[in-house]
């Protein structure tokens, strides 16, 4: 390369960590909280018992999914899409009210870096003694603290990777596993696959799944307009900013209230300056609010220089948080959860499956009857064993005949049988709908049908 011929700049700036500083205040709590409770939802569900069996668990290799209560089948999964539509519904209707609140409390990226954060606090140190600390060269100290955080990480990452197994899998059964290393195969990927995720976009990517790869952060504008709340940093009132003795009158010094202590970046987990007004990066977790909050204390200038606002306010307009957009979101969120509601309370607890032998389309018997051969699936979905007897309806004179007159199935279960639908000679020939009920003998006005089709030669 010749000596004159300029180097090309780079287009990708090298990553720089970001050091958040610890903040209180009331956000802070609210962060705490929402940590706790989730958490304490994610890891505990799993070890509670219901009725002699694990509260929660979906057990895919049985088909069978049990929530408390409730069991659910691949026949239920109509509830799950209602789920997810309304978890849509609840995120566009949030972020309309109050921005990026899912991001600022509820992510589970959000959640567990709260958690290896704390972690890494504990182990280095606070903001200052990690910066420090990175900046130091290589000590036994050093290692020993270094050593002591990924010790913690990768423990706590493992946890949570048997954690989420455990939904699947029941996880005492699975603790004795690990305890005794007879896990499958399959189980060992899995806990190594989730507690590798949660390491990766928890302990090291953190902010970077926030500002590169999550794709809310790109469409959320969308949902933002000029009554959205934001946090926002009051320009009228901050600038000019700059610093100045404690109990100084900022305005007969020509500065506004922002005393440009830089506390409110240093607290930012993203890394940005709200000053700069509101950016993608933000998740919305007010510790900016909190960090301006108490130096304005201490400066003795009121709170709300950095604080959750609406552009309209901001701009000196009243602000409508109840507007058409958001009565719209609430209003079909609160149909769809009223109904979903209503489908899980009245869902039926029986459910019937019915199958034609595909061998042989019909057959005649020597008597002369008809006879058509159906497997059939009688689905249990209530928590105590039922009888049910099998009958066939729109079908002239036709008859159901089993390996016996009723079928049990046990409480939670599904039983298959081969049934046989037969018709009387000299009856209209060709292919006929009917349909198949099966009527529980203690309950005769719960019967739940399916439709089928009988053929015979024409």
């Amino acid at each position: 390369m010749s000596a004159t011929q300029p180097v090309a700049e780079s287009l990708y700036a090298a990553h720089q960590k970001v050091y958040a500083r610890e903040v209180s205040g009331r956000f802070a709590r609210l962060r705490t909280l929402s940590v706790l409770v989730l958490l304490g939802l994610f890891y505990g569900l799993p070890w509670l018992r219901w009725n002699g069996r694990q509260a929660v668990l979906f057990d895919l290799p049985a088909r069978k999914f049990f929530i408390f209560g409730l069991t659910l089948f691949p026949q239920d999964f109509y509830l799950l899409t209602w789920l997810l539509i309304m978890a849509a519904l609840s995120l566009f209707f949030f972020t309309a009210l109050a921005g990026r609140l899912w991001c600022g409390y509820a992510c589970p990226q959000t959640v567990w870096t709260e958690v290896f954060v704390w972690l890494e606090r504990l182990t280095e140190g606070n903001r200052s003694q990690q910066i420090k600390l990175d900046k130091a060269p290589w000590s036994m100290r050093k290692i020993s603290r270094k050593a002591a955080k990924q010790f913690l990480w990768v423990g706590f990452a493992l946890f949570t990777g048997m954690t989420f197994v455990g939904f699947f899998s029941p996880i005492e059964g699975l603790a004795g596993k690990i305890a005794g290393g007879a896990l499958s195969f399959w189980e060992g990927f899995w806990v190594i696959f989730y507690a590798t995720a949660t390491y990766g976009n928890a302990g090291f990517l953190r902010e970077q799944v926030c500002k590169y790869m999550c794709p809310y952060a790109r469409f959320q504008s969308a949902m933002f307009d000029r009554n959205t709340l934001i946090i926002s940093y009051d320009g009228a009132r901050g600038e000019p900013r700059g610093s100045r003795g404690r109990g100084v009158d900022a305005r007969s010094t020509g500065l506004g209230d922002c005393v440009d202590c830089t506390l409110c970046v240093q607290a930012c987990p993203t890394g940005i300056d709200i000053r700069k007004g509101l950016q993608y990066e933000c998740i919305a977790c007010a510790a900016c609010i909190d960090a301006c909050d108490s130096v304005m204390d201490k400066v003795g200038y009121p709170r709300g220089l950095v604080r959750y606002a609406t552009q309209a306010e901001m701009e000196g307009l009243p602000k409508h948080l109840v507007r058409p957009r958001v009565v719209v979101y609430a209003s079909i969120l609160g149909v769809l959860l009223s109904g979903f509601v209503y489908a899980v309370t009245h869902r039926m607890p029986f459910d019937l499956d019915v199958l034609r032998d595909r061998n042989t389309l019909y057959r005649e018997l020597d008597d002369g009857r008809i006879e058509n051969v159906f497997t059939v699936r009688i689905i249990n979905k209530d928590q105590r064993a039922h009888d049910f007897r099998l009958t066939a309806a729109n079908l002239a004179n036709a008859v159901v005949d089993s390996d016996s007159p009723t079928q049990h199935v046990n409480a939670e279960d599904v039983k298959t049988v081969v049934v046989r639908v037969r018709i009387p000679p000299g009856q209209e020939r060709g292919g006929h709908s009917f349909t198949l009920a099966a009527q529980p003998v203690d309950q005769p006005k719960l019967i739940v049908t399916s439709r089928a089709r009988f053929f015979a030669e024409p």
